[in-house]
């Protein structure tokens, strides 16, 4: 049997409130949201996962949570790459950010809801409404045969954790 393709979606930890004045892009993790983040790099690393490629949005939540889930998934030499179509991301755009990296092999997307918790739902169910949803540091991991296309309800739900 071929190895199915794999794309870990990752929301964010646990992230401080907006200061006054503060761009949201710049909100930092609280530390519940770096011992979440901790937690999902744990978790990956019991079930095996190792990502080919990492793809966070630029918001230093975002960030910080791939390199603490890195951290314990012993993925340094990946190398993370910030990619500004995750930020405030639509379902299609996300979409549009897998299916650039979909020969990369194993993905980790980290980024936000509600457009983790959309895109879960159109690549599971083929639709984005009345989606389950994603707390923070929540795991989603998707894989689909080699030889599917990559396509609105192609994708299995293998897992779905969160701390």
């Amino acid at each position: 049997m071929p190895n199915p393709r794999q794309c870990i979606l990752l929301r964010h930890g646990h992230a401080e409130p907006a200061l006054p004045g503060q761009a949201d892009l710049d909100r930092p993790l609280t530390r519940d949201g770096m011992s979440e983040a901790a937690a999902a790099g744990r978790w990956l690393a019991s079930h095996d996962f190792k990502p080919a490629r990492v793809l966070t949005s630029p918001a230093a939540r975002a960030d910080a949570t791939a390199r603490a889930a890195c951290a314990e998934l012993d993925a340094a030499a990946v190398g993370i790459e910030s990619d500004a179509a995750i930020y405030e991301a639509t379902p299609g755009a996300l979409f549009d950010v897998i299916e650039r990296h979909q020969q990369s092999g194993p993905l980790l997307v980290v980024g936000h809801n509600p457009g983790l918790e959309q895109l879960l739902g159109l690549l599971t169910d083929g639709r984005t409404e009345d989606v389950r949803g994603m707390p923070t540091a929540g795991i989603a991991w998707l894989d689909w045969p080699d030889g599917a296309s990559l396509e609105p309800g192609a994708a299995r739900l293998r897992a779905f954790w969160s701390p």
